[in-house]
Formats: C-alpha cells, sequence, structure tokens
C-alpha cells in the first residue's frame, strides 16, 4: 500500500513537473529593454512638451513658433517619407534581378540612405528649435516630467518605455498619411 501511494505521488510530481514545463516552453522569450537614447537627456520630445504646456508654463509666443514649427516639421517628414518609400521601392525592384546590378544598386542604396539621414537631419532640428525656446527653469520641469514617466507608476498612462520619442507625435502615434514602422514626423524613431 506504501509504495502504491509513493509511486501515485511520484507520477502526480513528475506531471506537475511536466506540466510547468510545457507552460514555460509556450510563453515568448523576454526580450531586453530597447537601448537607452545617448541623447535622451538632453533632448524633449515635442509630444512631452505640448502635453504639458500649462505645467511648464509657455508663453503664447513659445506655443506658436512650437506649433509652427511642428506643422513645418511635419510637412517636410511627410515628404522624406514618400521619397524614402519610392526610393525603397525602385531598390527592391532592382535586388529582383539575377545577377543584380551591383552599381545601379548601391546608387539607389545611397538615394535611400541620403533621405533618411536628411529625415533625421530634420528631427534633430525640431528637437533643438524647440529645446532653444525654453527657459531653462522648463527644461528643468521636462526633466522632472521625464524621471517621472521612467518610474514605474509614474508614466501617465504611458507604461514602461514611455519617455522621449515614445508616445504619440503630432497628428496621432503614426503621424498623418505615415505608412507603419517608419519613424515618426515628432522628431524621434520609435
Amino acid at each position: 500500500m506504501k509504495k502504491r501511494i509513493a509511486l501515485l505521488i511520484l507520477v502526480m510530481a513528475a506531471g506537475a513537473l511536466l506540466a510547468v514545463a510545457l507552460v514555460s516552453a509556450q510563453q515568448p522569450p523576454q526580450q531586453p529593454p530597447p537601448p537607452m537614447d545617448p541623447l535622451g537627456d538632453v533632448m524633449f520630445p515635442p509630444d512631452l512638451i505640448m502635453g504639458h504646456t500649462r505645467e511648464l508654463d509657455l508663453t503664447q509666443e513659445q506655443k506658436t513658433f512650437m506649433r509652427a514649427e511642428i506643422q513645418r516639421s511635419t510637412a517636410r517628414f511627410n515628404e522624406l517619407q514618400w521619397q524614402v518609400q519610392d526610393a525603397m521601392e525602385a531598390l527592391h525592384a532592382l535586388m529582383k534581378a539575377n545577377p543584380v546590378n551591383e552599381q545601379q544598386a548601391l546608387a539607389q542604396l545611397d538615394k535611400v540612405l541620403d533621405t533618411e539621414r536628411e529625415i533625421k537631419r530634420l528631427h534633430f532640428g525640431l528637437a533643438i528649435a524647440l529645446k532653444n525656446k525654453l527657459t531653462p527653469e522648463q527644461q528643468a520641469k521636462l526633466h522632472e516630467l521625464m524621471m517621472q514617466m521612467h518610474q514605474p507608476g509614474g508614466g501617465h498612462g504611458r507604461g514602461p518605455g514611455a519617455g522621449p520619442g515614445r508616445g504619440p507625435g503630432p497628428g496621432g502615434p503614426e503621424g498623418p498619411g505615415k505608412p507603419p514602422g517608419e519613424p515618426r514626423p515628432d522628431g524621434f524613431e520609435p
């Protein structure tokens, strides 16, 4: 009788271990956190600034300037985004050939990279222009807001990983007319 009970306990324990192993195998592996933005502590995303205009006590002149800069940058971003898409389609067509014309493919890649560089420069220029309109006190307040967002439970509904460049930009999370998965018009990439 004792052998049967011991065998039953052993079978149940083995079954429990097998169930735990199966459940663990079905869960996706934990992904490492995204790398920290090396300039995240010295730049402020436009959506963070414009989402806290009252807390920052922005003047009407500051708000008008920032809205105009964001609109100008967004319009130019959209133009550049369509250029990148067209250039990528052309590159894709060149890469379908067998054999691939290396000179043409590399020249087309240069067009893609040049446009992407212009997009990054546009984003950086916008961030600089907005930061330069802020007073040292407003910048300190933004740093404080960013620290609150990075603390657990301090993201005001944005969740972990929120922070510079991770909130919605002008026109919503993806920006107006922007293909999914592309850099955002607010000056920062997801």
